[in-house]
């Protein structure tokens, strides 16, 4: 019994040393175990700190600590803890890729993300692009979006600058030569990611203006696109250029907006003929009455005022140069065909309402009445509609045409009317109410058309001038505004060329039997006048053409 009892006091002994020795070794190692145990407490102060260099130093001594001691507890509890810390520095990390965050900063928040492993370089991309995307989002959410106009202007703005930032802060991070391996083993390519989150965000910006165009922006409509070019350009020098899909959007609106303004117009004419009578004597508003025409600059366009003894034609004019003049602010010759076809469709309902006004009238028409409503289709017919042709090749110059189709201005006739309105298809249902008189006049006397021409000159009747011989003529301008439009000449056969010339002139003189002579002259026949009394002062149509439009007639028909 003795011996069992001082086995157990051996026994008791070896523990009591044991755990005595262990006590000393932990008292001795005092300082190394608090350290440890104190690591998760270090780790979040440095997390919460943005001390971050020295938070992935003690994550990376946690890393080692747990491949050697896994098997301890403690060891693996402080690796919990330290994990959780882990990911919140993560997050911290990613949040800070959701602010107005400098390259610098970029810089270094990407190389902390990498050293922490835990994306691979897609995925970090991919990381990138949506933090960052997700900042520019809130950037364009809290712009007032009440006026369209500054909505859009303030989004061009925004987009401009921070969304050029974020795509020099991706390509200075990341390097877009060497093509990424998934785990899959399959190549992808960088630009996969890269490119197609601009082609969305381009994407995004255009859906934006398109919406806010539609919603209207007034007649800011030139500054707009200005704005939207100069964006575009400015993305060129990433290879994002989108300048090239602006157009069809602003051809749109701008071809909606002149189509309103035409109806509106038209609409106008119709209530003024609702209530229009032809008792007041023209000769009293307009230009035959003997009021001073005012004044214009050379090259403008000065609207027939034989118009303002006919108040519904003025108007119907006047909302017309609207229509014009907004479209002139931004005017894509490629509208050239949609705006001449709106103007011919609303000269149709023009017309259909002046026959609907006869057809009511006609019966109780006075002689003078008839007098005026003839008077009244002659100013639409020879006055309004030649000046509508006029402002259309204002809008729309010949030669600019020709250049978009790529063909010499010569040509433009095989492509149609283009910017033309088809003079001859309004004037026929209306011909029957001209006044016959003058016409059977003029067939009396020959007539001198240009030399190879099927057709009249844009924005001018067709009507033919009397063919005289005259002795010292002399020329007079009575429409400074220029008109180009194509010549040629006997003198210099085989070419051709644009020149500009007066629209309307007045030729007096002296005929072969000494008598005063005189008549005014528009388009074509003006043209051909000026024409000949540059004869007269030894000048070619060369000496005055557009060089730009100087063109080999013969060498076209042999391509052809």
């Amino acid at each position: 019994m003795g011996g069992r009892v001082w086995g157990n006091f051996m026994r008791d002994a070896e523990e009591i040393a044991c755990s005595r020795r262990m006590n000393s070794l932990t008292l001795n190692r005092h300082t190394e175990i608090l350290e440890i145990l104190e690591i998760p407490q270090l780790m979040d102060t440095c997390v919460r700190n943005g001390y971050y260099e020295e938070a992935l130093e003690l994550a990376a001594y946690v890393h080692r600590l747990e491949r050697k001691h896994s098997s301890i507890p403690v060891i693996q509890g402080i690796v919990d803890e330290v994990r959780q810390s882990t990911q919140l520095m993560l997050n911290q990390l990613i949040q800070q890729l959701r602010t107005n965050i400098q390259l610098p900063a970029c810089l270094r928040v990407i190389g902390y993300l990498r050293r922490m492993d835990v994306f691979t370089e897609a995925e970090l991309r991919i990381k990138f692009l949506q933090a960052r995307d997700a900042w520019l989002r809130s950037i364009q959410a809290s712009i007032p979006d009440d006026d369209p106009y500054f909505h859009i202007t303030k989004t061009i703005e925004a987009c401009r600058v921070h969304l050029f930032d974020i795509i020099t802060q991706y390509r200075a991070i990341f390097s877009d030569e060497e093509p990424l391996l998934p785990p899959e083993g399959q190549a992808l390519n960088e630009g996969a990611i890269f490119h197609g989150w601009v082609l969305q965000k381009v994407s995004e910006f255009l859906r934006t203006l398109e919406r806010d165009l539609q919603r209207g922006v007034g007649s800011r409509l030139d500054s707009l696109l200005g704005q939207c070019m100069y964006f575009g350009l400015s993305f060129s020098r990433v290879g994002a250029d989108f300048r090239g899909q602006l157009a069809p959007l602003f051809q749109r609106v701008a071809a909606a907006a002149f189509k309103k303004a035409v109806e509106e117009a038209v609409e106008k004419f119709r209530e003024e003929m609702n209530s229009y009578t032809l008792i007041s004597a023209p000769a009293v508003l307009g230009g035959s009455a003997g009021v001073p025409v005012p004044a214009t600059q050379p090259g403008t366009l000065q609207p027939p005022m034989v118009l303002l003894d006919f108040p519904p034609l003025a108007c119907f004019l006047n909302g017309l140069l609207v229509a014009f003049n907004d479209l002139r602010l931004c005017c894509p010759i490629a509208l050239a065909q949609d705006v001449t076809t709106c103007l011919e469709d609303a000269l149709g309902e023009v017309t259909k309402t002046i026959l609907a006004f006869h057809r009511a009238e006609e019966a109780a028409f006075s002689g003078r009445e008839q007098e005026l409503f003839a008077q009244f289709c002659t100013a639409f017919l020879e006055d309004l509609l030649p000046y509508l042709n006029r402002c259309l090749q204002v809008l729309f110059p010949p030669a600019q045409i020709a250049q978009a189709l790529g063909v010499p201005p010569t040509q433009l006739q095989r492509f149609g009317r283009l910017g033309r309105i088809d003079v001859g298809a309004i004037r026929e249902p209306l011909a029957f109410l001209l006044p016959a008189a003058g016409e059977e006049e003029l067939g009396q006397e020959s007539t001198l058309h240009p030399e190879g021409e099927e057709e009249a000159m844009p924005g001018e009747s067709g009507t033919p001038f009397p063919l005289r011989l005259l002795v010292n003529p002399a020329l007079r301008v009575l429409d400074a505004h220029l008109v180009t439009g194509p010549e040629g000449c006997a003198s210099l056969k085989g070419f051709s060329a644009y020149v500009p010339r007066h629209w309307a002139v007045h030729v007096s003189g002296v005929d072969e039997h000494g008598e005063p002579v005189s008549w005014e002259a528009t388009g074509w026949a003006a043209r051909i006048i000026q024409h000949e009394m540059d004869h007269l002062d030894g000048i070619l149509y060369i000496d005055r053409m557009d060089t730009r439009t100087f063109t080999n007639v013969s060498w076209m028909e042999l391509l052809d």
